[in-house]
């Protein structure tokens, strides 16, 4: 392979791991993955404990952030 081919595909290589990075960055701001999270937390700690379906766990979320608003932007 030339040169300026393998420096094309180190420059591709490295522009697609950035944008992984700022994707996982994202969701992981917006809190994409909270539900998740907490389902695998409620198994791991509370198996016996009913899980909220993902609307529920939503607007208790919601309901709990403007409860207690904290230091948040908005």
């Amino acid at each position: 392979m030339t040169g300026a081919g393998e420096l094309w595909r180190v420059a591709w290589r490295a522009t697609c791991r950035a944008g992984r990075g700022i994707r996982w960055y994202m969701t992981t701001l917006m809190g994409d993955g909270a539900y998740a999270t907490f389902v695998a937390h409620q198994r791991r700690h509370h198996p016996d404990a009913p899980l909220p379906t993902e609307r529920e766990f939503w607007r208790q979320r919601m309901a709990d952030q403007d409860r207690n608003p904290g230091a948040r932007c908005c």
